[in-house]
């Protein structure tokens, strides 16, 4: 997945019209969103046709999935349907749950992103403790796509060492949380960014020297 300025736009607002004038702002900076439950649960999966209509921007789908493999199908289908170009699915559930979001992914001819390790603080109790062997199940099962935290660069170095310098790796966690952008796209090939641009009293300007800082 190509993505413009290595900046995905976590939009984690809560009805349409802010997300439009949000992305009226940014649009000419990136060309990626990531759309979660928030956004989702308030406006329906309609809104990903919306702004995808809109702006023509790709809307991967950060819904964590992470239920049984019968049901992680029926979650990906839907998704798939309403028009997401990726999905990300959690890895700690096992490998048939997540082949079940493979083989959704592949059937509608999209991506799927396996989350091998989250970017807030809670992360370190229990996912933290697998992370290195759920990337290692992506790797086994010829996923090619994974996210991995900007807050904790050791463990996205650890875990670029595992995937390989071929997978595209997304990593959530710069700007409120503190991660640093431009030394997570050493390890990372994109990152995600959501409050410090949708939260900012000029989106726009907040998207232009945010990618200056990337350089």
């Amino acid at each position: 997945m190509n993505i413009k300025n290595n900046l995905i736009l976590a939009l984690d607002v809560m009805s349409e019209s802010e997300a439009i004038d949000i992305c009226e702002n940014v649009k000419d900076y990136l060309d990626t969103i990531k759309i979660g439950y928030p956004l989702a649960l308030a406006e329906g999966l309609e809104i990903i046709k919306t702004l995808k209509d809109k702006f023509g921007f790709k809307v991967i789908c950060d819904f964590k999935v992470a239920d049984i493999d019968a049901t992680n199908s029926k979650i990906c289908d839907e998704t798939f349907k309403a028009g997401a170009d990726a999905i990300i699915c959690h890895g700690f559930v096992g490998k048939d749950s997540v082949q079940a979001c493979l083989d959704m992914a592949n059937e509608h001819s999209k991506e799927l992103f396996l989350l091998t390790e989250m970017s807030h603080p809670g992360a370190k109790m229990f996912l933290q403790k697998n992370a290195d062997a759920i990337a290692q199940m992506g790797i086994d099962m010829k996923i090619t796509n994974f996210v991995a935290p900007a807050t904790r660069l050791d463990r996205l170095s650890e875990i670029r060492n595992i995937v390989g310098p071929d997978a595209f790796i997304i990593s959530p966690g710069v700007g409120k949380q503190g991660g640093d952008g431009k030394k997570t796209l050493q390890y990372s090939n994109a990152i995600i960014v959501g409050r410090s641009i949708y939260e900012a009293e000029n989106p726009k300007l907040a998207c232009e020297q945010l990618i200056e800082t990337l350089k």
